[in-house]
């Protein structure tokens, strides 16, 4: 298994050998191409994704069929419809591949046995909920607070890089205005 997922949590939870091996056991590998889903609105979800290497998009689609970008994930980051992943109910977003996309799978039936089976591994997940939980209020407080000038400054700070992996159309609509403003914010 690749040492992407052991660097990463080992940032949080140092692991020997003989634990990253036990760990390794509940994954599976899996390769999608560009445009390729892992999870479509309205399916069951059935597991969360340490992404390897390429780039995702969540996303709602709205009554009218307008598409939200709700996150982009790239490497190193966990992405799911986790409401969905861990209710056992049917999604509300997708996650499709902006990019060829290499992941690791954890089911929730795999997810449960690893943290009751490996405790330090209940505190690294928590650790990975509170950071997504501060990522999302910090999210929803730019929306509500900044203009469109300021969520362009903000995303150029936090991830600079998706400026030159992501459309600027699938931009605009993660920031909320249109291709035209993003064209002229960027300028």
């Amino acid at each position: 298994m690749n040492k992407n997922l052991r660097r990463h949590i080992n940032q949080i939870t140092p692991l020997t050998d003989e634990e990253y091996t036990f760990l390794s056991s509940y994954f599976s590998e899996e390769a999608y191409k560009k445009k390729d889903f892992l999870i479509r609105q309205g399916e069951h979800v059935n597991y969360c994704y340490f992404i390897v290497s390429g780039l995702l998009k969540l996303v709602y689609n709205d009554e009218n069929g307008k598409e939200q970008i709700i996150s982009f994930a790239m490497e190193d980051w966990w992405e799911s419809d986790f409401s969905a992943y861990f209710t056992k109910s049917k999604a509300k977003m997708s996650l499709q591949c902006i990019e060829d996309t290499r992941v690791y799978t954890l089911s929730l039936k795999n997810y449960q046995k690893l943290i009751a089976e490996m405790p330090k591994m209940a505190c690294f997940f928590l650790e990975k909920s509170n950071s997504g939980h501060i990522a999302a209020q910090n999210r929803m407080i730019s929306l509500l607070s900044l203009d469109a000038q300021g969520k362009y400054q903000e995303l150029l700070k936090q991830y600079p890089s998706l400026f030159q992996r992501v459309p600027k159309t699938l931009l605009a609509s993660y920031l909320g205005v249109s291709r035209e403003t993003l064209s002229r914010l960027q300028h």
